[in-house]
């Protein structure tokens, strides 16, 4: 062995940053990053192709952070984006506090300038950590390239303490760049730990008597049900104890449509005249009317994850802070346990609950089945529903049809219903539905977009086009940002009810076909039901482009409850 070699072999091996990056990605079970290029952040992509992380380049950051969002919610593992300093970072802001009030579990990394260059005005440089603190539940500078790998465990580590929730990492330039020994970079991988907690025993057991001991009970399950996968315990106790449920946000699709104990219109009926209501999952906040829909003649019971939410707004009777799922199946056990649950002298509260459902419906009826042209918005949404298969995963990206949606889209299963969430953040189909076709290529995905809400981020159509992901997009077409518009014409008059809410006419259909995809306009309702499965039969993303009634307005529209 020669001198040179004898040396080289002395050597230590030496591992990058941005590998570094990758293997901390890998160890916590990350198969995909959602990106924009950026000279501050290429070395994590070429760790990325050594990991075998796939590289999913978007059109705009907002997109990389919304995909990373939706690729938590769906696969119940956390999502990751990677964008540049400065704009780059700035423009994934609105995913990451999309994230944060939706309780999703997601880290963005973002560059940064080199720590050499501190303070004198390098290439994009900006303070992210404290633009980003308030909406994460960790953000930090990485110091040094041997904490590479430490600090990502430690962001996500952070993302699922207490309630879900973004994480935030920002590596300099150089930090990312540099070689270390790799026995110098510690990568953690056997750190994590169960956050299944069952909350207080006695809560449970004080829980377990209100419920066997009540006669109109009803079930609130809200997102946490589904980021908890607790599906199983929530359907096992609604159906052993004969509790009504309703389902809000992620929670939609716990139990299927024909559940006798499914409702979904009889909701306020229940909340006013309820003596015990358990709110699962969900905070008080301007869906439950800050607390304030709910009776005060009522017990009311809430369980969540984070104990500051507990009480927030409303006083509750009890609270219990633990992971849904295994709240529920203690409360379950804990009622079985009993000589009665309560079950059997419900069934004429059930029944009630039911005629109430049922009449609700019938008057929307004609609504639901209508003819009419310019399109009734709440025809769309029927047959949108009509549309829905076992595995289609439905996503709402819109303000006023999107509300109509949400009193008529039942999905068939836990986990096919998509939103915002309570940010109300315009922008999310596209990315969404990427995110959801990556992770469950075999399901089919159904968007239904405002033609504002798509013209924020519609461009990662293409993106879609580039990857080979189908899916089934809907515009509902009023040429308005409705729900605003309505607003304006109620509060200053029809004369000034249009002022920079109006949109042109556009025909999403060219725009989609122009970017390799499938598209239709539809001006008839019957037409609406075909054109659905000529899309899906299409195999492309899609778009069909459904021309509505520009002065129809949703209900919650016109009551403007998101304000009050």
């Amino acid at each position: 062995m020669t001198r040179t070699s004898l040396d080289q072999a002395d050597e230590p091996r030496t591992v990058s940053g941005g590998h570094l990056v990758a293997r901390a990605l890998r160890a916590e079970g990350i198969d995909t990053i959602f990106t924009l290029c950026g000279g501050h952040i290429i070395d994590i992509y070429d760790g990325c192709v050594d990991e075998g992380i796939e590289v999913v380049d978007v059109r705009h950051e907002q997109v990389a952070a919304h995909a990373a969002d939706g690729y938590a919610r769906i696969t119940g593992r956390p999502g990751c984006a990677v964008v540049t300093a400065g704009p780059g970072t700035t423009d994934a802001v609105t995913g990451v506090a999309n994230a944060f009030r939706a309780e999703s579990p997601m880290l963005l990394i973002g560059g940064q300038g080199a720590l050499a260059q501190h303070k004198m005005g390098s290439l994009q440089d900006l303070p992210h950590v404290d633009m980003l603190g308030p909406i994460t539940k960790f953000a930090a500078t990485v110091p040094r390239t041997e904490r590479v790998a430490d600090m990502v465990s430690m962001a996500f580590r952070e993302c699922y303490h207490g309630a879900p929730g973004p994480s935030f990492l920002e590596i300099p330039r150089d930090v990312l760049d540099a070689r270390v020994p790799e026995e110098d970079a510690r990568v953690p991988r056997s750190y994590r730990a169960s956050t299944r907690s069952a909350g207080d025993p006695a809560a449970i057991e004080r829980l377990a008597d209100l419920l066997t001991r009540a006669e109109r009970p009803c079930v609130l399950l809200g997102g946490q049900v589904w980021t908890c996968r607790a599906t199983d315990a929530a359907v096992e106790l609604v159906r052993e104890l004969t509790v009504p449920a309703f389902m809000n946000g992620a929670g939609r699709g716990t139990l299927p449509p024909d559940d006798p104990l499914h409702f979904q219109l009889a909701r306020r009926h229940a909340f006013g005249h309820a003596d015990l209501i358990v709110v699962v999952g969900t905070p008080f906040d301007f869906r439950m009317g800050y607390g304030r829909r709910l009776s005060p003649e009522a017990t009311v019971v809430q369980i969540d994850l984070d104990y500051r939410t507990v009480g927030r707004n409303r006083d509750v009777d009890l609270g219990i802070v633990g992971d849904a799922g295994a709240v529920l199946d203690a409360v379950r056990q804990a009622c079985s346990g009993r000589t009665g649950n309560g079950a059997a002298g419900r069934k004429q509260w059930v029944q009630e609950l039911r005629e109430v459902e049922t009449a609700a419906h019938r008057k929307r009826l004609p609504r639901l089945r209508s003819d009419a042209r310019p399109i009734d918005p709440y025809r769309l949404v029927h047959e949108i529903d009509e549309f829905l298969t076992e595995d289609s995963i439905y996503i709402g990206d819109g303000g006023d049809v999107v509300t109509f949606s949400g009193q008529v889209v039942r999905p068939k299963a836990p986990g096919h219903w998509m939103d915002p969430g309570p940010l109300g953040t315009l922008g999310v189909g596209v990315p969404f539905a990427m995110a959801a076709k990556l992770a469950r290529p075999e399901a089919e995905v159904v968007c239904l977009f405002g033609d504002g809400a798509f013209s924020l981020t519609g461009w990662d159509f293409e993106t879609m086009v580039r990857f080979g992901l189908p899916f089934v997009g809907i515009v509902g077409n009023n040429s308005s940002m409705n729900q605003i518009r309505y607003g304006q014409t109620a509060k200053y008059g029809a004369e000034r009810g249009r002022v920079g809410n109006t949109l042109g006419d556009v025909p999403f259909s060219e725009f989609a076909r122009m970017l390799g995809g499938h598209g239709e306009e539809v001006h008839d309702p019957a037409e609406i039901g075909p054109a659905l499965r000529r899309a899906r039969e299409s195999g492309k993303p899609s778009l069909v482009n459904v021309w509505l009634d520009p002065d129809v307005y949703a209900p919650g529209t016109m009551n403007q409850t998101m304000y009050k």
